[in-house]
Order: C-alpha cells, then sequence, then structure tokens
C-alpha cells in the first residue's frame, strides 16, 4: 500500500511519527511524510523517506489552513495513496478533509491530544470540539494515544470506534545507564551527589516551566531544562519566568539535545507539570531511564503515573504541591529508586515503542 502520513511540522514526523513510518515500511509498504518543511526532515529523509513539505501553519487563520487544504488536495489528487494517516489537531483536520475530497479509500486520524480539553475561551474549545466532531465523520480509523481521551471520543460521539494505540519509545534507547550519567555529570561538572531534577519539553506556556521554576526556589535540588521553543509555537514568552527564576547556578538550561537518554540517565528527578497532555513521550522517556516521575493529574500523565507508587501526581498550575512532591523525592534515594524501578517495569510493560508500533498498524490494517 501507499500509505501518507501528514502531521503539522517537522519536530513532530521526526520525534513522534518515524517510528511508525519505519514499521510500516518494514511490513513492506510504500511510505511517504507530509508536512511543512524544517531542519529536522533532514534526518527523515536521510532514512531513505520521501518527506513532502506542504505550507501547514498552526494557527486558526482560514487564509493559511486554505493553502495547506489546497496543497494535500492537489498531493492526494496526484499521488492517489491508498491511505492517509493525520495526526495533531488542526493537520489531521485537514488531511482527512482532503484525503475524503480526493478520494482516498482509508482515511486514518490518531488525536494525541483533544484542543478542547485544553484550557482555554469557551469559543476555541467550542470550535475545536466542531471541529473534531466533523472530522470524526470524516474518518475510517479513529485511533488515540491514549485511553481517556479514547474514552471521551466514544462518549462524545466522536468516534464510536475510537481505539487507544499508545505511545512508546525503544527501551534499549532510554535505560539506566551509570557509565552516562557519570561522563555526562562530569562534562557538566555535576557532582554524584547532587540531585537534578530534569524537564524535558518545548518552552511553552502550558508545560508548566512557570510554576516548576517557582517549585525549585524551595527544593534543595538543581533543575535542567532541556527544549526549546519551536518557530511555529504561539503564547506568552517564558524567558521573564527564566530570568526571574533566581535559581542562580542551580539552573541549568541545555536547550535541544539529541543526547536526551543520556540526560535522562544523568538525573535523579523527572518532572512535567503540564496543563495539557495527550500521552507524553517525555513520561514514557523518564520511566523507561528509571526516573520518578512528578507530573500534573491531567488526562495522560495520569494514567502513565500511578501516584505513589511510580512517581507522584500534583494539581495543574499550583505551585506549593509541585513544590512538596519535588522536596519528598530530593530528599529520599531510597523512594527515588523504588519509584524509579516501578516506573521501568511499567513502561516496559506498556510503552515499549515496538509493541506500540506493531499494535498501531494492525489498528491500520497494515
Amino acid at each position: 500500500m501507499k500509505v501518507f502520513e501528514v502531521t503539522n511540522v517537522d519536530f513532530a514526523l521526526r520525534h513522534f511519527i518515524l517510528p511508525l513510518m519505519r514499521g510500516a515500511r518494514a511490513r513492506g509498504h510504500e511510505v511517504v511524510g507530509v508536512c511543512a518543511d524544517g531542519p529536522m526532515l533532514e534526518t527523515v529523509r536521510q532514512e531513505g523517506f520521501r518527506v513532502v513539505p506542504v505550507p501547514m501553519a498552526r494557527s486558526l487563520s482560514p487564509a493559511a489552513q486554505f493553502r495547506a487544504f489546497r496543497a494535500l488536495f492537489a498531493l492526494f489528487r496526484a499521488e492517489r495513496p491508498d491511505l492517509v494517516h493525520g495526526h495533531m489537531p488542526i493537520s489531521g483536520f485537514l488531511a482527512r478533509l482532503a484525503a475524503r475530497a480526493a478520494g482516498v479509500p482509508i482515511v486514518a486520524y490518531t488525536c494525541h491530544g483533544f484542543l478542547f480539553n485544553q484550557p482555554g475561551s469557551w469559543l476555541r474549545r467550542a470550535t475545536a470540539f466542531v471541529m473534531e466532531w466533523i472530522g470524526g465523520r470524516l474518518t475510517d480509523i479513529y485511533l488515540t494515544v491514549s485511553t481517556e481521551e479514547a474514552a471521551d471520543a466514544r462518549r462524545l460521539r466522536i468516534a464510536r470506534g475510537a481505539t487507544a494505540a499508545g505511545n512508546g519509545r525503544d527501551p534499549a534507547l532510554f535505560r539506566p545507564d551509570p557509565a552516562a550519567r557519570s561522563r555526562l555529570r562530569a562534562a557538566l561538572g555535576v557532582p554524584e551527589d547532587r540531585v537534578v531534577v530534569c524537564v524535558v519539553s518545548r518552552l511553552v506556556r502550558h508545560k508548566g516551566h512557570t510554576e516548576l521554576l517557582a517549585a525549585m526556589r524551595d527544593v534543595y535540588a538543581e533543575l535542567w531544562v532541556v527544549g526549546e521553543r519551536l518557530p511555529s509555537d504561539h503564547g506568552e514568552d517564558l524567558e521573564p519566568a527564566f530570568a526571574a527564576a533566581g535559581l542562580g547556578a542551580r539552573l541549568r538550561r541545555l536547550g535541544y539535545r539529541d543526547d536526551v537518554p543520556a540526560i535522562l540517565a544523568a538525573a535523579d528527578i523527572f518532572a512535567l507539570p503540564s496543563h495539557f497532555e495527550g500521552l507524553p513521550m517525555s513520561v514514557i522517556e523518564a520511566m523507561l531511564a528509571g526516573l520518578p516521575v512528578v507530573a500534573t493529574a491531567i488526562r495522560g500523565p495520569r494514567e502513565q503515573v500511578m501516584d505513589g507508587e511510580t512517581g507522584l501526581l500534583v494539581p495543574p498550575r499550583q505551585v506549593a504541591p509541585l513544590a512538596a512532591a519535588l522536596r519528598r523525592l530530593a530528599g529520599d534515594a531510597a523512594l527515588r529508586r523504588r519509584m524509579g524501578q516501578a516506573g521501568r517495569t511499567r513502561a516496559l510493560a506498556l510503552y515499549d515503542e515496538a509493541q506500540v508500533v506493531e499494535r498501531t498498524l494492525d489498528l491500520l490494517r497494515l
């Protein structure tokens, strides 16, 4: 079959969709990536995949979205794929709409988080719901990454056959690694006995960096911030929050890194105090690395983290509970080890990338 995997930006294709593309190709299918152009597509192309750039825009601008729809429609009419698989709310909706209009035989979608579950205005959330409801009527195979959002899709009649496919990472890559821990800490000049809290995410407001920076003032530990703001990201600039953090040398901003497995192996606690998520890959990576996870009790993380067993769940947007959870783990090495080991065991059972990819391909009937 000729399969088109459609998403919004190069970051998503490189970090989220590429393993599925590899799996589909291994089953003998022709697989083409489709998204906005960007430097991270070079890695995908180096693996022999064709990637077609289209003018995707992460905005609600009607003009921008019409340009993207028109490009997708022309592409599907010219290429005649057997299956179009869309990802992310806006790009996934446009992919399904264009695929239906172009007569593509099978239209699939994976929901990586509903925008109507995201904090925002009533009008924005209502618009997002209507878009998802219409999109569900265009979709033959409807998948989600989280079990809770599959239940939401069925309950709200967005897609009565919605199925959770999950997310996964490679446990051979993300794992406890004492050698990497020693090497990276030596390179950064961090003593072995210093407790390190790590966050890996894009630098956008809904990932909870502002609350994390405030919470860390009351935690005897160092904070490593991995990630950067994408050119397509919207919302408030976080630079004032970093400037006002008052953490001094206890704050290390490491930027975008290709060695995230080593960074996680060198850390002691993983934190992701998001306001909104699908099923975050970074939490899976941290669990596989054997780290206890402090996350917010929202859709996605609350099905990944077993509170009190593999980590601690706290309310979103609240600094004091987040600080208390981090202090508890920072002060108890035995608890960190116990929760980290339990988290890796859980991640191996539920979030092994190879198993998730195979399950997704089966659900896509590839």
